[in-house]
């Protein structure tokens, strides 16, 4: 699974142009009401979890996947259709649901919502009831460390500021977690608007951060903490432990900081023409099941946040707590105000 943003319109619109061919050459196969059709990001949907579900039901699962919330957005303004289920991240359920582009879960079928936390339904402010989203995942970019390389450390964002560190680190190329942890650690909301705030954490990352950055970069780190390049990385803890053997796992340590930082929740919507709405109740609450969540969890290494009754049937560890994500907040939708901070990004990524 990978979590890339678009910092601007032009690279939007560019998702488009990417997708319409894709949109042409693509599409479901005839229809035979036994096939359930899933858009999710890539690599986010266990194969046992699939089979699992196939076998029970007597039906078929077609996956397709994309690699961004712009780009899967894109593809269905373009008009692709004959999608059941698709996983967006809250901003886009946010966006998705003003446009009238998803269809209300239907409660009735939805028997394992007792094992939804209260956590994630407290964070989640666009759709608290679950009128139109069911949550799947909620996590957290965090900062992982090469303790064999580095001892000393502020288990905080200001690690990001240790001249000893200096040319060892990177930050992901993505404005909303960069400016985000900024923001926070300066005690305001991942999510404001106010400019002197935002010019308050614009300062801070480029006099402080910046400057001991190898770079931003949302695609690689993993590898390049893996082979010893970068000591301190900030990121998504699947893709760092991903990449390390996993019997040097006792080597990093990774953690979200106590005062917090951006966080998501993607959820799973049913899109309003679907054709087989009923089958996507059955799945959304089949995957509630907390001895098919645990697989999901285990999967990644994903702490049960979402739905607490797996735990007790995952068997692996996670690599972070549920509690780490206590002081997270979501990133919302921030509509004509993401221009300012693409334009504040621009300065952090190209100025001196």
């Amino acid at each position: 699974m990978k979590r890339r943003v678009f910092s601007n319109v032009p690279q939007f619109f560019a998702a488009i142009a990417a997708v319409f061919l894709l949109v042409v050459l693509s599409g479901c196969s005839k229809d035979d009401g036994k096939t359930l059709y899933l858009f999710n990001w890539t690599y986010y949907t266990p194969d046992s979890v699939i089979k699992q579900f196939e076998k029970e039901f007597g039906v078929k699962v077609k996956v397709d996947s994309y690699a961004s919330n712009e780009e899967m957005y894109a593809k269905l303004k373009a008009g692709a259709s004959g999608y059941d289920i698709v996983i967006p991240s809250q901003d886009y359920v946010s966006i998705m649901i003003k446009e009238g582009m998803l269809r209300e879960i239907d409660h009735s079928k939805l028997t394992n919502k007792g094992n939804i936390s209260d956590l994630v339904l407290s964070k989640a402010t666009y759709d608290p009831t679950m009128k139109y989203s069911v949550p799947y995942f909620m996590g957290a970019a965090g900062i992982a460390v090469n303790k064999e390389k580095v001892s000393d450390y502020n288990r905080n964002w200001s690690i990001f500021a240790d001249k000893k560190l200096d040319q060892r680190m990177s930050m992901l190329d993505d404005m909303r977690e960069v400016i985000g942890d900024a923001l926070i650690s300066l005690g305001y909301s991942v999510n404001t608007t106010d400019d002197a705030q935002l010019e308050e954490a614009v300062e801070l990352i480029n006099k402080s951060w910046k400057p001991n950055l190898v770079t931003f970069d949302a695609e690689g780190f993993g590898k390049s903490f893996a082979a010893g390049n970068f000591w301190v990385v900030q990121g998504y803890a699947e893709a760092v432990f991903g990449e390390v053997p996993e019997s040097d796992w006792s080597k990093i340590d990774f953690f979200i900081p106590e005062e917090g930082g951006p966080m998501y929740i993607d959820s799973m919507c049913i899109l309003k023409n679907s054709k087989h709405p009923d089958l996507a109740m059955e799945f959304i609450n089949f995957i509630h099941r907390p001895e098919v969540y645990a697989q999901f969890l285990d999967q990644f290494g994903f702490p049960a946040g979402v739905n607490p009754a797996a735990a007790q049937y995952m068997k692996k560890e996670a690599h972070y707590t549920v509690e780490e994500l206590a002081n997270c907040e979501i990133k919302e939708d921030l509509a004509e105000d993401l221009a300012k901070y693409s334009a504040l990004w621009e300065k952090i990524r190209f100025g001196d």
